[in-house]
């Protein structure tokens, strides 16, 4: 029976016999009365997992891999659930409430807070870096929210469904996108949570010590995969959420909203879009594993509900913390009163972990608050440790052979070691790796968009090739397009602190980042003509 999705429909098809179980992974039946251990490929199998398995079974070390990740199924019950497609009869949705709440765990956290103290450092009034805030999170949040809907419609991770405009070999240069934007995120997480740490023991604990501490205990809890973690994104944000409301609600009487913005003319405007480009990268920056988290969802599940649910869920609590953010910003920057003297020193000494640790007083209390926002990361680090795994699994056969939670092991090894190498420079790593996110997700999202609106608008997906090369598009137009979008808009557009593009210049002073709006214009521009030729060409 063709696997076929046209619309919102995927495939709805009759359930497996009730007896037994099927393993989507494995590829096997599991019935009770069967006593052969013999593997045996099922209808639903597909040309990926097939491959896999021959390579777990020749190779000796594979073999020992894949049995060791069996064994730690049984024992702690870690997810073994790879990168197939999964079909209806298959999955287990969780609650339709957690497309909203997943967003709160992953951006209501203490790593979030160092994007709104950009806004000072940019030289923005608090007013003017609110607006920002706003701007740029909507924005991104739409690219998230979007790209979140192919994922109960297909059931496909994130990557996967890009198979569909870049094709099986351009889908590659995808994963390896998706998994430095992901570890990007994380590394500014655990600087945070080792300068926080830090503070606590009263700057005696080195730095390292706390990046190793939350890298760790981040791997821990996404090797148990989907359902442990969508439980624990449901709940993990209520606390961070009451601990910065305390915080705002302790230093709040020394916000000053009517200190003006350093800057005006051109150079206002080129502050203001690069913080803007900031927020947008922020934001968009799930884009490319939002479906991740949706795959289990029903096909009939209806797709203004994801996209709702997913665009609130991001924006209210990412504006949220980054107004925070940019609260203290005013405080330790813009403010150097007097008053506010002690928390200045404490930002410029100790970054952002000194300044949370005078924040809150009495000290004891400080300290007690700050050790429960190291735990706020947690639930954003998991996240991306476990779609790391996922996307790496999508570069070839012999990656997806190798269990998700060794690549998960090593994403956080890689994660902890350049936290470790860049723990001083906390700022830099923010305001030029996030930005910079912005010229690749803002592209993903509008070649999968006019992908799925326009060119399979009648044609549908053919859900049976998702693995299948010679049946996937080339993918030229999609690679082209994106390398358009980043080369020709992003590089020139550009404003970092170790480049300029020749159009961000035009700004003045450190320039505008234009970067990420030039990105999506070129992208449009080209995937358009690019895919109609393509398809006219190949029939694919």
């Amino acid at each position: 029976m063709s696997d076929f999705v046209h619309g919102d429909q995927a495939d709805i098809r009759k359930s497996h016999d009730a007896r037994r179980s099927h393993d989507v992974e494995a590829g096997h039946v599991l019935d009770p009365e069967m006593k052969s251990e013999t593997v045996v490929a099922s209808e639903t199998e597909s040309t990926e997992i097939i491959k896999a398995r021959e390579l777990q079974k020749n190779k000796g070390f594979l073999r020992k891999l894949r049995r060791g990740e069996e064994w730690l199924d049984e024992k702690m019950g870690i997810e073994t659930q790879g990168i197939d497609r999964i079909h209806e009869e298959d999955k287990r949705p969780p609650s339709i409430l957690n497309v909203f709440l997943l967003w709160w765990s992953m951006t209501c956290h203490v790593g979030t807070i160092p994007i709104g103290i950009l806004g000072p450092e940019f030289g923005l009034s608090l007013n003017q870096s609110i607006a920002g805030i706003v701007i740029g999170t909507v924005l991104g949040a739409l690219c998230t929210a979007y790209t979140g809907t192919l994922g109960p419609k297909l059931g496909l991770r994130a990557i996967a469904t890009s198979r569909y405009s870049f094709g099986f070999w351009g889908a590659k240069l995808c994963s390896v996108l998706n998994v430095i934007i992901g570890g990007g995120f994380a590394v500014v997480n655990v600087v945070v949570v080792g300068q926080i740490l830090s503070a606590v023991s009263d700057y005696k604990m080195t730095l390292i010590v706390g990046c190793v501490i939350i890298a760790v205990i981040g791997y821990v809890v996404s090797i148990f995969g989907f359902a442990l973690i969508h439980t624990f994104e449901k709940y993990s944000w209520i606390m961070t959420f009451i601990l910065l409301l305390i915080l705002i609600g302790e230093v709040g009487n020394k916000v000053d909203p009517y200190i003006p913005g350093e800057d005006t003319g051109l150079i206002y405007s080129g502050s203001m879009l690069s913080f803007i480009a900031i927020n947008f990268s922020s934001a968009s920056g799930w884009c490319s594993i939002a479906a991740d988290y949706y795959c289990n969802y029903p096909a009939n599940t209806k797709s203004w509900k994801i996209f709702g649910l997913t665009f609130f869920g991001i924006s209210i609590p990412t504006v949220f913390t980054t107004v925070i953010g940019a609260c203290l910003g005013n405080i330790a920057i813009s403010n150097t009163s007097d008053a506010n003297a002690y928390l200045a020193t404490a930002y410029e000494d100790h970054g952002l972990g000194g300044l949370l640790r005078e924040a809150y007083h009495p000290l004891g209390f400080s300290k007690f608050c700050l050790v429960l926002l190291v735990f706020s990361v947690i639930g954003n680090n998991v996240a991306v440790n476990y779609s790391s795994g996922l996307s790496i699994q999508l570069l070839g056969h012999y990656f997806h052979a190798i269990p998700r939670f060794i690549w998960s092991f090593l994403n956080a090894l890689v994660v902890a070691i350049l936290a470790i190498a860049g723990r001083e420079h906390l700022s830099l790593i923010v305001s030029n790796f996030v930005s910079l996110l912005g010229y690749w997700t803002v592209s993903f999202t509008f070649i999968l968009l006019i992908e799925d609106q326009v060119f399979r608008r009648r044609t549908g997906y053919d859900l049976n090739v998702w693995d299948v090369p010679g049946k996937l598009p080339w993918g030229i137009a999609a690679v082209m397009a994106l390398l358009t979008g980043y080369l020709a808009g992003g590089v020139t557009g550009m404003s970092q602190t170790w480049y300029v593009g020749p159009i961000a210049k035009l700004f003045g002073g450190f320039g505008g980042d234009v970067g990420v709006y030039l990105s999506a214009v070129f992208t449009i521009v080209v995937y358009f003509p690019a895919r109609y030729f393509e398809k006219k060409i190949t029939g694919r």
